[in-house]
C-alpha cells in the first residue's frame, strides 16, 4: 500500500512543476541573471571619479606655468609706499636704487659660480633694514625684463613686509602652514609684472619656529620656485629667535644686513657665527650717508640731471636708503 501512494505523490509532483503556473514562477525568480551583451564604455569607477570635484585645484611647479599661477592666485589692489621703495617716482634717479641694482648684478654673478635662486636675508637684530633691503631688492629684479620674483614675508613674529607694498596681511604664509589655506589663496599678484608676494598672514606668534619647522614651507618652496627666477625672503633676526635658522635651511644662500655706525661688530660677528652653517654669501651694509659711499657721490656727478647737480651737499642730511655690498 506504502509503494502505491510513494507513487502516487511522485506522479502529482511531475505534473505540477509541468504545469503553466509553474513555468510562470521559474520565469519570473530567476536563479542566475545572464551577463549583458555590450560592456560600457566608461568604467564604473572613472564615472564616480569625475563627479569628485576638489575644493580647490591647487599649484604645482612641476606642470604650470607662471601665467598659469596668475590665473589662480589672488589679486589685492596694493598701494606701495612711495618713501620705502626706492624705485618709485617720488625717489631721485640714484636715491639708493644704484645700489640696489648693484646687488642685484653681484647676485648674478655668485649664480654663475652656483645654482642660487632662493635668497634668505635676515640681520643680527632688529631695525637694521632687512625688510627694507629684501622689498628693494626684490623690486630691482622684477624690473628686469621676463625675471620673475617671489617676495615672502618670513617674519611670523612681527610681520612688516605687506607695509611697503601696501599689501594685504592674510591669508598668508602663517596660515598656509596651518594647513588652513592652498598655494593659490597666498600668493599675491597686485600689480603689473612679474613680482609676486606672500605675506605672514595671522596668528603665529610664539608658534613661528614650530609652524616653520613642520615640513610644508618646504613643500611649497618646492612646487612653486620652480616658477620662479629668484624667491627672496625676509626672516626675523637671527640672534633673538630661532626662526632664521630654520628659514637658513629651506634656501640656497643667506645675506647677512648690517646697519652702518648702529650694528655693533660683536652682534655682527655673533650673528655670522649662528649662521656657521648656511651659505653666507654677503653683507649688506645698509643706511650708508652720501659722504661714507663712493658709490653715491659717483651717482651726483654721472647721469645726473642738470637740476640735481646743481643741488649743494647738506652736511646734515639725512643717511640716504642706500647700501654697499661686501660679498664674503
Amino acid at each position: 500500500m506504502s509503494k502505491i501512494y510513494e507513487a502516487l505523490k511522485k506522479a502529482h509532483g511531475e505534473k505540477t512543476q509541468d504545469s503553466p503556473v509553474a513555468r510562470q514562477h521559474l520565469h519570473q525568480n530567476p536563479q542566475i541573471s545572464s551577463a549583458p551583451k555590450e560592456i560600457p564604455a566608461t568604467p564604473v569607477t572613472e564615472q564616480h571619479q569625475s563627479t569628485l570635484r576638489p575644493a580647490h585645484a591647487g599649484i604645482s611647479g612641476q606642470y604650470l606655468r607662471f601665467d598659469d599661477l596668475l590665473k589662480q592666485c589672488a589679486e589685492p589692489v596694493w598701494q606701495p609706499d612711495p618713501n620705502t621703495i626706492v624705485f618709485s617716482d617720488s625717489h631721485s634717479p640714484h636715491g639708493g636704487a644704484e645700489q640696489f641694482r648693484t646687488l642685484r648684478t653681484r647676485l648674478y654673478q655668485l649664480r654663475d659660480g652656483a645654482p642660487v635662486k632662493r635668497v634668505l636675508v635676515t640681520s643680527a637684530v632688529a631695525g637694521e633694514g632687512k625688510t627694507f633691503v629684501a622689498t628693494n631688492l626684490a623690486q630691482a629684479i622684477a624690473r628686469e625684463r621676463d625675471r620673475k620674483v617671489l617676495l615672502v614675508d618670513g617674519d611670523l613674529r612681527s610681520a612688516r613686509l605687506h607695509l611697503p607694498l601696501g599689501a594685504p596681511l592674510s591669508p598668508g604664509l602663517s596660515e598656509y602652514l596651518r594647513d588652513e589655506a592652498t598655494e593659490a589663496d597666498i600668493i599675491q599678484h597686485g600689480q603689473e609684472g612679474n613680482l609676486c608676494f606672500i605675506a605672514a598672514g595671522y596668528g603665529a606668534g610664539s608658534n613661528a619656529s614650530e609652524l616653520l619647522s613642520n615640513g610644508r614651507l618646504q613643500k611649497l618652496l618646492d612646487r612653486v620656485a620652480p616658477l620662479f627666477d629668484w624667491v627672496i625672503i625676509d626672516s626675523p633676526p637671527c640672534l633673538p629667535v630661532a626662526d632664521a635658522s630654520v628659514l637658513a635651511g629651506c634656501v640656497d644662500a643667506v645675506l647677512l644686513v648690517v646697519r652702518a655706525n648702529s650694528t655693533p661688530s660683536a652682534m655682527a660677528q655673533k650673528a655670522r657665527q649662528e649662521l656657521r652653517k648656511s651659505n653666507v654669501i654677503g653683507v649688506v651694509l645698509n643706511a650708508v650717508g652720501k659722504s661714507n659711499s663712493y658709490g653715491n657721490y659717483y651717482a651726483y656727478g654721472y647721469g645726473a640731471d642738470q637740476k640735481k647737480q646743481k643741488t649743494p651737499h647738506n652736511p646734515e642730511r639725512k643717511a640716504d636708503p642706500s647700501m654697499t655690498v661686501r660679498a664674503q
